[in-house]
């Protein structure tokens, strides 16, 4: 199986710890345009945005399986029958991969890529956020909406979270990881339906002043 794949320098890496099989040929692209040209049996943008353009390029691959990750988005709002992958930085490096699949896509299908990828996979609902990544960004929030009450330091939190769950990494922590970009976007795709998901002010403005630095 020849597997073409979009991804950036951390997302290789995380994939490439994973230890793919002899029998898995990956193509490592660096643009949308590189993607589109490669021969492959299977499609990975994992640097996917939501642009008109973008999906259009990826339509044209099909009916090969594409998969994007579109944590964000539903397959409706993207307006083609992707299958959507958690690969959230860090996400990628879990025992069990998080996946949303259109109607229009067996499981059968799914199931054969990831049993020759020799990868574990979870079916989350086609929702934005999927899981993990909805639980995630609403405790960075609620972390974020913490600090602005200045009811403990982001050290403190982090601390408190790692201690008191056993998480790997407390909610500032992964915020770094996942990149605040990221977690702003999908609370505020989250909140158009649910006030709980309202972005902290403070969450939107840093986030706003990284992708400017950045």
């Amino acid at each position: 199986m020849t597997v073409a794949i979009l991804a950036d320098d951390v997302l290789k890496q995380e994939i490439l710890t994973r230890k793919l099989p002899e029998s898995v040929n990956v193509v490592w692209v660096d643009s949308m345009r590189s993607l589109t040209v490669v021969e492959a049996d299977v499609y990975m943008d994992l640097l996917f945005e939501m642009d008109a353009e973008r999906t259009q390029h990826l339509k044209r691959l099909q009916p090969k399986p594409v998969l994007v990750n579109a944590v964000s988005w539903s397959t409706k709002s993207i307006g083609a029958d992707v299958v959507r992958i958690n690969a959230w930085p860090g996400m990628l490096q879990r025992p069990v991969t998080e996946i949303a699949m259109p109607a229009t896509v067996t499981e059968a299908t799914i199931k054969e890529i990831f049993d020759q990828l020799q990868w574990k996979y979870i079916l989350a609902p086609d929702i934005p956020g999927m899981i993990t990544a909805r639980v995630l960004a609403a405790i960075i929030n609620e972390a974020y909406y913490t600090l602005e009450s200045k009811v403990s330091t982001r050290e403190e939190i982090d601390i408190a979270m790692k201690l008191g769950t056993s998480y790997p990494y407390g909610p500032f922590e992964w915020s770094e990881k996942i990149g605040l970009s990221r977690i702003a976007e999908l609370l505020t795709e989250l909140s158009r339906v649910d006030d709980r998901y309202k972005p902290a002010a403070l969450l939107v403005q840093e986030a706003g002043s990284r992708k400017v630095a950045g």
